[in-house]
């Protein structure tokens, strides 16, 4: 119910209604911005011939691995930056508050372990079949994955370095432009992502120079293919980044989905012996749990991504 000096306020005939202060600068040219800065991430790769694949240069090659990862932190570096610069000069925030909007400072650890809980329900059936039914625990008691994120090349770049700087780059230094230019959250949402999804399409070069044998269309089919997933993740990425102002979680969420990859969701699951009744039984237990984890996850979405002190966009928002 109003209160009722805001009623009287309306009886008074030189009372005006105080119009929202415009944003610095429109959604297309936070959405400009966003552009650039995802061709800052990846244009580099091809300046250069150790970032550069070619017939006889894998992307995987551990010399491109390190050079590439060496040029994008140097670009999620100038992108944090000029977003700071721009946040401080066109909102004129404190530190403090732009730590926040680049999901630095509060760190949101309790929000970051929530989202990442969340995500995993997605994937309860890939975790079931790999811990159970694999048998992975047992590589978890020696610590052999986490060694090897740490040694293998590609695995740090899938898990670590990839996640880390994606994220600082088209999350930390890219949402808090479109929420200064005051853009609708549902492009917010939907939309931009779209820019991180594209930033992929590089990937069909590689490809076709690491796999010529493979049909141009087969590849094309591929890139279309990553194009969605990327998209589509970039746009959860982007909810759970509003709903918590947690960098952290969205990086941890980021690692686990590339570690976790698409669900299997046909075919039968199968374990070390190939005994078929046993292996009856254990698809019939992972699917079980791939719809029950997907169900659990849209019914906790809103709840385990709620974050009232360190989020940048409530609920009544949305």
């Amino acid at each position: 119910m109003p209160a009722l000096g805001e009623v009287l306020k309306k009886f008074n005939p030189w009372h005006k209604e105080e119009e929202p202060l415009p944003p610095p600068f429109t959604a297309s040219t936070a959405y400009l911005l966003l552009a650039l800065y995802a061709l800052i991430y990846f244009i580099p790769f091809y300046l250069s011939p150790t970032t550069r694949p070619s017939p006889t240069l894998s992307r995987d090659a551990p010399s491109v691995i390190r050079a590439r990862i060496r040029s994008v932190s140097l670009s999620c570096t100038i992108c944090t930056l000029t977003t700071s610069l721009i946040l401080s000069r066109y909102a004129s925030l404190s530190p403090s508050a732009i730590f926040h909007l680049l999901g630095v400072y509060p760190l949101a650890l309790i929000p970051a372990v929530k989202i990442l809980f969340l995500t995993a329900l997605l994937f309860l059936g890939p975790l079931y079949s790999y811990f159970i039914v694999e048998k992975g625990y047992k590589q978890w008691f020696t610590l052999l994955p986490l060694r090897e994120t740490l040694t293998e090349w590609t695995d740090y770049r899938n898990y670590i370095a990839g996640p880390i700087t994606e994220e600082i780059l088209f999350r930390s230094s890219s949402l808090p432009l479109l929420l200064l230019s005051q853009a609708p959250l549902s492009s917010t949402l939907f939309l931009s992502p779209l820019i991180f999804g594209l930033s992929h399409i590089h990937h069909f070069y590689e490809f076709r120079l690491t796999h010529p044998a493979v049909p141009v269309s087969a590849s094309l089919l591929r890139s279309v293919f990553q194009l969605g997933y990327t998209t589509l993740f970039g746009s959860y990425a982007n909810f759970l980044y509003l709903r918590t102002g947690s960098l952290l979680g969205v990086c941890a969420v980021h690692a686990l989905c590339n570690c976790m990859g698409l669900p299997q969701v046909w075919g039968r699951v199968t374990d070390e012996n190939g005994d078929k009744k046993i292996n009856r039984l254990w698809t019939v237990g992972y699917y079980v749990l791939l719809v029950a984890g997907a169900w659990s996850w849209y019914r906790n979405l809103w709840g385990l991504s709620e974050s009232v002190e360190t989020g940048l966009v409530g609920v009544d928002q949305w």
